[in-house]
This record gives structure tokens, C-alpha cells and sequence, in this order.
């Protein structure tokens, strides 16, 4: 139990008007952290998601800048014709496919700081930021590895070799970036949220943007005094931009006087990478479970034709965009329910992450209202309604739009719900209920709809909404039971110890 100190800031007031974790600049690192919920009441309801979302916002823009990133990559390719489109897309997805995975490793960077800043253990901030940043470097290694091996992977998958080879030399330039992507767009991304610097990565991110854009078309074209790579350039430029982007936030955590305390010179603790990478490798398994699962669910529209494959891409690529929002509300979750936990306020983590978990499901239903509303103008940014070689694909696209309305409201729920979870520091379980729900469920489900109950395409989006439903009510459920064990149990008991009760 924690009392709280005369002089020291409520937990309602640690958040300050932009969303941003903050501490009065009187408080000494010597003092110990006293918090009780009788002494210090929780935030309200509307406190909980005014700060959320102001939270959350400027993560779902970097994230959507990230993306942003990726079409441009597309459009530039474009330009050069199929073979470069083909070769340039296919090693970006492995490349960015591989660094995602890893990213989920980093996650546990996020809750660790949080969790020590709500218990007003500042001190331990700057160990987790070297050791995490250790972490991500070593992390890079076997990404590396792996993308060195891009060539001999894809003829394992049976690609021409053409095609095989271009796809190992995109690799082979892009490789290089895995570091700065574990350190920019993975550490730094669990970093800086949790300690009150979630702005800095929108306007890198924006700007990152700008800069893979003027990167990408000199050096593949050879403008702007540039060379000429031509579908290799943009691999360079890809390169280029997330370690431009990665040392942009190293450096402005270590010259701003504002963030400086958190990231003073500390010796990585061994002890302590094994915490975060204990905490975070269940997240990367999840991360895996759910993309194979929409690879699967990708490959075996695939079976069914190209206009069933170009609609369930259209469908898919609409969906991803939306589920940015809930994804950053999630990681939003992730920081304010650790911090709650940390600061030894139950109460305040259980209603913060319901909170969130109300408003990614909110954001989803208006998001879906949208997509039934007016599934053929959103449709039309892809394809020309008035062409007749179209007509197949732009009814099943529409349709598919009507399915993703319901798919998008379960999907929100669940990742919300496991950034509620990793703010617990509860990652094996919701890694073995994602594993359930979406392969014991999700994929049997929509096969059986699609090819035993002639829906096709449908059916298997009808088995992702099934998926994922399960495996939201499951994260939610999960959550629940955990937050009430531990009002009821006291805070003291600690994340941990609970985690192997429940």
C-alpha cells in the first residue's frame, strides 16, 4: 500500500492538459512512492477518455505517416513498371513483415517505464531506456540474418527467379535499416508515449514522410543531384528515412533539458532485458498469430480468382487504415493502465482501460456506419465504378465492406483489449487466447463458411470477424478479472504475482 505524499501530485492530476505524463520539477528522486485510492480518488470517467485519446491521437497519425510511407514506396515503384512493383513490394512486406514481429518485443519497454513512473521510481527509467535500447540493436541481428536469406525464401515459396533475385537484392539494401526500425519506430515509439513525449513522434513521423517522398523519387530516378538505382533506390531511401527518423528521436530525448533525466548515462541491466524480453516476446508471438492469419485467410481467397483477391485487398487495405486508431488507443491503454498500476491505483487502471476499450469500439462503429453508408464511393478511390471489367470486383468489394463493418468493431475491441493487458504485464495468456481464437476459430470457421457452405470470399471474412470477436471477448474477459483481483486483493500483491494466480 502507498500513501500519498504532502506535496506530491495526485495520480488525477499526473496527466497533464496534452495527454502527457508529467512531474512537478521540486520532486526529489530519494522519495519513496506512497499512493493510496482512499487517499487519492480516481479520475472520473470523461478525465479517463479525454486523456486517452489525447494520448492516442498523435500515435495513430505517426502510425498512419507509416503507412503513408509504404504507398508512396508503391506509387514510385510503379513508375518503373510490374517487375520493380513486384520485386520492391514484395521485399518491403517481408522486410517490414520480419521488423514488426521484433517491435512487439519492444512493447514491454512501454508498460516497464510506466509502471515505474507511476510508482514514482524515475530512477529506473533511464536502465530501462539503455537496456531497451540494447535490446532493440540485438534484435536487429537475427531481422538482419534473415533478410540476407531473402532470395533463397522466395524460391523456396516457388517465384520465379527472377523475381527471387530482385526481391534478395531489395533485401539486401533495406536489411540495413532493421536497426533503425527497431530503434525508431520500435523502441522509441514504447519510449516516449510513457513519458509524456507522444508528439515528438507525429512530427518526425510527418516529416519522415516527406523525406522517404523526395528520397524515394531521386534515387530511383536520379533527380535532385542524387544517383540512379532505379528499384533499388528505394530501398535506400527506405533505409535512409528510418534512421534519419530513429536518430531524430535519440536526439532529441538526450538535448531537450525536459527529457533529459530520463535517458542519463545507465549500464543495461542483463537482469532487467530478461524482464522486457519475458514481457515482450508473447506480444511478437501474437503479432505472428494474427498476421499469418490474414496471410492465410489472403492466399486462400487467392484459390477463388483475382477479382475475389483484388476485392478482399481493397477491403483489407480500408480496414487496416481504420484499425490505426484503435491500434494507438490500445498502446495508449498500455501506458495509462501501467502507469495506474504502478502509482498503486487499481481502481483508476480497471477504469482506464475499460474507458479505452469503450472508446476503440465507439470509434469502430462510427468508422463501420461509414463503410455502409457509402461502401461504392470508398470503393470508387480504387477502381472505376464505370468500367464493366470492374463490376465483379466492385460488388464483392462493397460487400466485403458491409462484412468488415462488423469485423472492424470486434477488431478494435480485441487490440484494445491486449493494450489493456500489457499494462497488466499479462502477455502469455492473451498470446494463447489469440493463438485460439484465430486459428481455433477464425480460419476453420471461414473455410468452412467459404468452401462447405459455397459464401467464398464472405465466408472467410465471416470467419475473421468470428476470430477476432473470440479473441476480444476473451482479451476483455481476461481483463476484468484481472483488474477486479487486484482491487480486491490490493495493489501490493503485485502484476506479477497475480498474473500466476489468475
Amino acid at each position: 500500500m502507498h500513501a500519498n505524499q504532502a506535496g506530491d501530485p495526485s495520480p488525477a492530476s499526473v496527466f497533464t492538459s496534452g495527454g502527457a505524463l508529467a512531474r512537478p520539477s521540486s520532486l526529489r528522486s530519494d522519495m519513496q512512492p506512497r499512493f493510496t485510492h482512499a487517499a487519492t480518488p480516481p479520475p472520473s470517467l470523461s478525465r479517463h477518455a479525454v486523456d486517452t485519446a489525447r494520448l492516442a491521437a498523435p500515435l495513430a497519425i505517426a502510425q498512419l505517416s507509416q503507412m503513408a510511407m509504404g504507398v508512396t514506396d508503391t506509387i514510385l515503384l510503379g513508375s518503373l513498371g510490374p517487375d520493380a512493383l513486384a520485386a520492391g513490394g514484395l521485399g518491403a512486406n517481408l522486410f517490414f513483415v520480419v521488423v514488426t514481429l521484433l517491435q512487439g518485443v519492444l512493447t514491454s519497454v512501454s508498460v516497464s517505464v510506466a509502471h515505474a513512473r507511476g510508482a514514482n521510481d524515475d530512477d529506473r527509467v533511464p536502465h530501462i531506456y539503455w537496456t531497451g535500447l540494447v535490446l532493440s540493436i540485438l534484435l536487429a541481428i537475427p531481422a538482419f540474418v534473415l533478410l540476407s536469406y531473402a532470395e533463397p525464401l522466395m524460391l523456396a515459396f516457388n517465384e520465379p527467379a527472377t523475381l527471387a533475385r530482385n526481391v534478395g537484392e531489395y533485401c539486401a539494401v533495406l536489411r540495413w535499416g532493421a536497426p533503425g526500425s527497431l530503434i525508431g519506430i520500435g523502441m522509441m515509439r514504447a519510449f516516449l508515449p510513457a513519458i509524456g513525449a507522444a508528439r515528438r513522434l507525429l512530427w518526425v513521423s510527418i516529416g519522415g514522410v516527406f523525406v522517404n517522398g523526395f528520397l524515394n523519387y531521386g534515387l530511383i530516378h536520379g533527380a535532385y543531384g542524387l544517383p540512379k538505382y532505379g528499384f533499388l533506390g528505394s530501398a535506400a531511401a527506405t533505409t535512409i528515412t528510418v534512421w534519419a527518423i530513429a536518430l531524430a528521436l535519440v536526439a532529441f530525448l538526450h538535448l531537450r533539458p525536459r527529457y533529459r533525466h530520463f535517458v542519463v548515462a545507465s549500464r543495461p541491466r542483463l537482469p532487467l532485458m530478461g524482464e522486457l524480453f519475458g514481457i515482450g516476446w508473447p506480444v511478437a508471438i501474437t503479432y505472428g498469430v494474427e498476421s499469418t492469419l490474414f496471410l492465410a485467410t489472403g492466399m486462400t481467397v487467392g484459390l477463388l480468382g483475382e477479382a475475389p483477391l483484388a476485392a478482399h485487398q481493397i477491403a483489407l487495405n480500408v480496414a487496416s487504415v481504420a484499425f490505426m486508431v484503435p491500434l494507438a488507443i490500445g498502446q495508449a491503454a498500455n501506458v495509462r493502465v501501467g502507469y495506474w498500476i504502478g502509482a498503486g491505483v487499481p481502481v483508476a487502471a480497471r477504469h482506464a482501460g475499460f474507458v479505452a476499450i469503450g472508446l476503440g469500439v465507439v470509434f469502430m462503429m462510427l468508422s463501420g456506419v461509414v463503410l455502409i453508408v457509402a461502401p461504392h464511393a470508398i470503393v470508387g478511390l480504387y477502381l472505376h465504378l464505370d468500367d464493366p471489367a470492374n463490376a465483379q470486383t466492385v460488388a464483392l468489394a462493397t460487400s466485403l465492406l458491409g462484412v468488415a463493418a462488423v469485423f472492424q468493431i470486434v477488431d478494435g475491441m480485441q487490440t484494445v483489449g491486449s493494450g489493456c493487458l500489457r499494462g497488466l504485464k499479462d502477455t502469455r495468456i492473451p498470446m494463447l487466447a489469440a493463438a485460439f481464437g484465430y486459428w481455433g476459430i477464425g480460419f476453420p470457421t471461414g473455410y468452412v463458411l467459404a468452401f462447405h457452405f459455397q459464401a467464398g470470399t464472405k465466408g472467410l471474412w465471416w470467419g475473421l470477424a468470428a476470430g477476432l470477436a473470440s479473441v476480444a471477448a476473451l482479451m476483455t474477459w481476461r481483463f476484468h478479472r484481472m483488474s477486479r483481483r487486484m482491487i480486491e486483493s490490493g495493489i501490493g500483491k503485485g502484476a506479477g504475482e497475480l498474473q500466476r494466480n489468475a
